[in-house]
C-alpha cells in the first residue's frame, strides 16, 4: 500500500516546476523522462491478474531456477503474503517447454498435504506465468545449513521425519519428486518443513516404461539415474540419504572437484563415512546409500530404523536453530509432553505458583512431575529392572540362540530351557475375583489356558516351509500403539477400537472409550467403575488427567502397528489389560479375555492369539505390516515358516516365565 501512495500522491512544488522551466529547460526535460522511468519501474512492481480483479505488490527475490525467478508477492486487498513463481512467456515460447509448465502446475495444484508447499493458484499476463504458493518465510534447509554448517542429530530426526511424511504421500500419490535437495525444502514461520519445486516431478511409472532421462541435481542422482534405468521411489530414498549425510556433515556425500569423478563415485556408491556420526546415523546412510535399488530401505523402514526409535526427536525447533545450535537437554521424547500434565492438576493460581516455586527448587531428576509422581506412586505393581539369569542348575541358551520349549517332564510340569532377560512389567492389582470373560478365572488361570493353548499347538505342529495361504477376514481387538512410561506414571496402549488406557503404576487400570467421555476404571480384575470425563470423581482426576495426555500423545506421534481393521463391536465385551512384560527382545501383553500379543522390536513383526466363537484364532503381522490371520487347527494341520514358529516359542517361553 505504501507504494501506491508513493506512485498516486506524489509531492509536486508548483514553484520549483516553474524555476526550473525558466532557467533550466533542458534539465526539465531529462528530469521528465528520469520521472517517467521511474514510474514506470515502480508501477511494474503491481501486477495485476486481469481474472480475478486481484492486484499484488511484487517484492524482493527469494530464488531462481532455470526458467523463472521467485519473487514475495503482497495481496494488496488482503495483506496475505505468497511466494510467486515468474516465468516469462519468452522463456517458454517452444511447445514442449510450455508442456513442461502446464505439466508442473497440473501436478501441484492436485497436492494437499501439511508437508508439502500448498499450490494456491495461477495466472497469466502478456509477458509471464505467475504460480502462487505458499510462502515460506525461513526460507530452506540450504540456508539454515549455510549458516550453520553441520547440524545435530535431534535437528536432522526432526527434519528427516517431515520430508518422509511429505514424500510418503507423494509416492502413495504416485508421484516422484526427482530433485529432493535442501534447496527443495522450505521453512516457515513455525519452522515447519515444506518439500517444494516441483519441475521436475513426474507420475511413476512401470520399470519399462520409465523415462530414462538424467535429470536432477548431480550430487544427488542415484546410480540407476546415472545409468538411465530410469527414476524409482528408491531413487527418491537415494537422494534422501544425500540430504541425511548433507545435513550431519554440511557437504553433500559424493561431492568432488570434478563432474566425471562424482558420477564415478555415484556409480560405485563409494564416499567416506567420518568416525564422527553415530552407529545408527552411519547404518541409516548406508542402507539408504546402498547400490542396488531393491537394498534401500523403504520410508516405513527408514522411520522404524534404530537412528529414530532410540534417538531424541524434538516436537518443534526455536527460530534460533536458523543460525545457532539449539540446546536440546531432553531424556525422553515423552517428557516435555507429560509435563503438561502435572500443571493441568493443579486448580488455583496459587498452587501452581507453589508448584512451580517449589520446582525451581528441586534437581534435575526430581523435577520431573513431582506432584502427579506422588499422587500416581507404586503401590501393588512391581517395576523391575534386569533380572538375574537363571541358576546355574538350569540347562543353558541353546547356541543358535533360538528359544526351545521344553517337553513336560514325569510330573508335568513346564521348563523353560532358555533365559530370557526381563526388564520390567506391570500387573493389575488385584485378580481374586471372577472374570467377566473367562470363567473362574484368575489372572493365573487366563495366563495357563493360553500357555497350554500355545504349547499344544507348538508340540503337535509339523514342519512347514511357509504360512498358509489360507488368511481369514475376521474382526477383534488389538493393541495398535502402545507407550511404555512406567518409570513415572504406567503402561499406555490404543485398541483397535480407538479405546486408550493406562495400567498405573498402582495397579489399577483405566480406559477412555472411543467417545473420548466415557471412562471404565478397574480397581483389580472383573470389578469396573464407569464415569464420564466431565463427572469424574475426585480421586480420580489425576489419573483422569494422565490417560488423556497418553492418548494425546499416542493420536500425534505414534503409527498404527499394522493393516488390521479397526473395527468397534459394542456387543463384545470391554478388553483390558491383566499384565504386561518387556524382555530385552519383545513386549508382551495379556488381556482379560485371553487375548495374548507379542510385540518384537527389532523387525516390529507381532503375533496375537484369540478366541472367537469357541476356535482359536493366531494373526502374524509380518515386518511390511501386513497381517495373516490363521485357525489354529490350520497351523496344526499344515504348520507354518520357521520365522512364525521361532516367535511362536519366544512367546511361549516369555508366557510361563510370566507364571514362573
Amino acid at each position: 500500500m505504501d507504494i501506491l501512495r508513493t506512485i498516486a500522491h506524489q509531492p509536486i512544488s508548483n514553484n520549483k516546476m516553474c524555476e526550473h522551466t525558466h532557467s533550466k529547460p533542458t534539465e526539465t526535460r531529462r528530469g521528465k523522462l528520469e520521472d517517467s522511468a521511474h514510474a514506470t519501474q515502480e508501477m511494474s512492481r503491481i501486477i495485476s491478474d486481469c481474472t480475478t480483479g486481484k492486484c499484488y505488490c511484487r517484492g524482493k527475490v527469494l530464488g531462481k531456477g532455470g526458467f523463472a525467478k521467485c519473487y514475495e508477492f503482497t495481496d494488496l486487498g488482503t495483506g496475505k503474503v505468497y511466494a510467486v513463481k515468474i516465468i516469462p512467456h519468452t522463456r517458454v515460447s517452444k511447445p514442449h517447454q510450455r508442456e513442461k509448465i502446464d505439466r508442473e502446475i497440473e501436478l501441484h495444484r492436485a497436492l494437499h498435504h501439511k508437508h508439502i508447499v500448498q499450490f494456491y493458484y495461477h495466472f497469466e499476463d502478456k509477458d509471464n506465468i505467475y504460480i502462487l504458493l505458499e510462502h515460506c518465510s525461513r526460507r530452506s534447509l540450504a540456508h539454515i545449513l549455510k549458516a550453520r554448517k553441520v547440524l545435530t542429530e535431534p535437528e536432522v530426526r526432526y527434519y528427516l521425519r517431515q520430508i518422509i511424511s511429505g514424500l510418503k504421500y507423494l509416492h502413495e500419490q504416485e508421484i516422484l519428486h526427482r530433485d529432493l535437495k535442501l534447496g527443495n525444502f522450505f521453512i516457515n514461520e513455525a519452522m515447519e518443513l515444506k518439500i517444494g519445486d516441483f519441475g521436475l516431478a513426474a507420475k511413476l511409472e512401470p520399470v519399462e516404461n520409465r523415462r530414462r532421462t538424467i535429470c536432477g541435481t548431480p550430487n544427488y542422482l542415484s546410480p540407476e539415474v546415472l545409468n538411465k534405468q530410469g527414476h524409482g521411489c528408491e531413487s527418491d530414498v537415494w537422494a534422501l540419504g544425500c540430504v541425511m549425510y548433507t545435513m550431519l556433515l554440511g557437504r553433500p556425500p559424493f561431492e568432488t572437484t570434478n563432474l566425471k569423478e562424482t558420477y564415478r563415485c555415484i556409480r560405485e556408491a563409494r564416499y567416506n563415512m567420518p568416525s564422527t556420526l553415530s552407529p545408527q546415523a552411519k547404518h541409516l546412510i548406508s542402507i539408504m546409500l546402498a547400490k542396488s535399488p531393491e537394498d534401500r530401505p523403504r520410508l516405513d523402514d527408514i522411520l522404524h530404523h534404530d537412528f529414530f526409535s532410540q534417538g531424541f526427536t524434538p516436537d518443534r525447533l526455536s527460530v534460533s536453530c536458523c543460525h545457532t545450535a539449539p540446546d536440546l537437554q531432553h531424556t525422553s521424547p515423552a517428557k516435555s509432553f507429560f509435563k503438561k500434565a502435572a500443571a493441568a492438576l493443579f486448580g488455583g493460581k496459587k498452587d501452581k505458583a507453589k508448584y512451580f516455586e517449589t520446582l525451581n527448587k528441586l534437581t534435575k531428576e526430581e523435577e520431573d512431575i513431582h506432584r502427579l509422581r506422588h499422587d500416581l506412586r507404586k503401590a501393588s505393581i512391581s517395576n523391575q529392572h534386569c533380572r538375574q539369569a537363571l541358576e546355574d542348575s538350569k540347562p543353558p541358551v541353546p547356541s543358535s540362540g533360538k528359544p526351545v520349549v521344553a517337553a513336560k517332564d514325569g510330573g508335568n510340569k513346564q521348563q523353560i530351557r532358555d533365559t530370557i532377560r526381563m526388564i520390567v512389567r506391570g500387573t493389575l492389582g488385584s485378580c481374586s475375583s471372577s472374570s467377566e470373560c473367562l470363567e473362574d478365572s484368575t489372572m493365573g488361570t487366563v495366563a495357563d489356558t493360553v500357555a497350554r493353548v500355545l504349547r499344544g499347538c507348538l508340540e503337535n505342529m509339523p514342519e512347514a516351509n511357509d504360512i498358509s495361504k489360507e488368511s481369514l477376514n475376521c474382526s477383534f481387538q488389538w493393541v495398535t500403539k502402545w507407550v511404555d512410561y512406567s518409570n513415572k506414571y504406567g503402561f499406555g496402549y490404543q485398541l483397535s477400537d480407538h479405546t486408550v488406557s493406562v495400567l498405573f503404576n498402582n495397579g489399577t487400570h483405566m480406559s477412555l472409550l472411543s467417545d473420548k467421555k466415557t471412562v471404565h476404571y478397574y480397581a483389580e480384575l472383573g470389578q469396573c467403575t464407569v464415569f464420564s470425563t466431565s463427572e469424574a470423581p475426585e480421586q480420580f482426576v489425576s489419573q483422569v488427567t494422565v490417560l488423556k495426555y497418553f492418548a494425546h500423545y499416542m493420536e500425534e506421534n505414534l503409527m498404527d502397528g499394522g493393516d488390521l481393521p479397526n473395527v468397534i463391536d459394542i456387543s463384545k465385551p470391554r478388553l483390558y489389560l491383566l499384565q504386561w512384560l518387556k524382555s530385552d527382545r519383545a513386549l508382551m501383553m495379556l488381556f482379560n479375555d485371553g487375548t495374548f500379543q507379542v510385540n518384537f522390536y527389532h523387525d516390529h513383526t507381532k503375533i496375537i492369539l484369540c478366541s472367537q466363537n469357541e476356535e482359536y484364532l493366531l494373526t502374524y503381522i509380518n515386518e511390511d505390516r501386513v497381517s495373516t490371520t490363521l485357525r489354529l487347527s490350520t497351523l496344526l494341520c499344515c504348520g507354518c515358516s520357521s520365522d512364525l514358529r521361532s516367535r511362536m516359542e519366544y512367546a511361549l517361553n516369555m508366557l510361563l516365565q510370566r507364571c514362573n
